[in-house]
């Protein structure tokens, strides 16, 4: 189901923030952390004789493998009554590609469902994707814990529910989660104390309508 078109003035801020810290712009300066100052990596490229060139470098981070691990005790509490990776909703859990996909839902429902993506996303196409969802799909985005989030929410145009999709990168990982009718307070900024650990302190984000997830 497609967003509704959001103002533009969600896409004029993201470009102000990744002013620098574009693939082909200057770096960041140091306090903008990981996200801000690390370089793009180059395409890999075959030699003449045909070899391949050098696997892309594994994030920092070692990738969660358990969808309960990456929340902490009052966010599972939370989501205690909602069933985890049921099969009616598969591909679920560890991915081929070491990506992890977690989905809270219960398939006998028509709408409530919460789903997370953890994936390997390079710098540059991380930013590009993030600069078209705030430029034609009305996505805020700002800059807390030295990464980049995105958001935004909706009403839902087959039931009377709020729909929404939070994202943040930092460290050549992707948070993707989308939700419907269920967004459990400082659900992505939990992961993102697991995955990452304390960071800085998180500043205040200025749309009209802000995401709980």
């Amino acid at each position: 189901m497609k967003a509704r078109t959001a103002p533009i003035a969600a896409g004029i801020l993201l470009a102000a923030l990744l002013v620098g810290c574009s693939p082909s712009g200057p770096s960041a300066p140091d306090d903008a952390g990981d996200a801000g100052s690390t370089s793009p990596e180059p395409s890999a490229s075959p030699s003449e004789s045909g070899t391949p060139g050098p696997a892309p470098t594994p994030p920092t981070i070692t990738m969660p493998t358990d969808c309960r691990a990456i929340l902490s005790e009052p966010l599972l509490d939370l989501l205690e009554d909602v069933p985890l990776n049921d099969k009616a909703f598969a591909p679920n859990g560890v991915q081929e590609d070491g990506s992890l996909i977690c989905t809270w839902g219960d398939p006998r429902a028509d709408t409530t469902r919460l789903v997370t993506i953890i994936s390997v996303e390079r710098r540059g196409p991380a930013l590009d994707m993030l600069n078209d969802l705030a430029a034609e799909d009305g996505f805020t985005c700002y800059q807390p814990d030295a990464g980049i989030r995105c958001e935004k929410t909706w009403e839902s145009e087959e039931y009377p529910v709020t729909d929404g999709r939070t994202l943040y990168w930092r460290d050549d990982v992707l948070i993707d989660t989308r939700y419907s009718n269920l967004a459990p307070p400082g659900y992505t900024s939990d992961i993102v104390l697991h995955l990452f650990g304390a960071s800085t302190p998180t500043p205040t984000p200025t749309p009209t309508e802000t995401p709980a997830a």
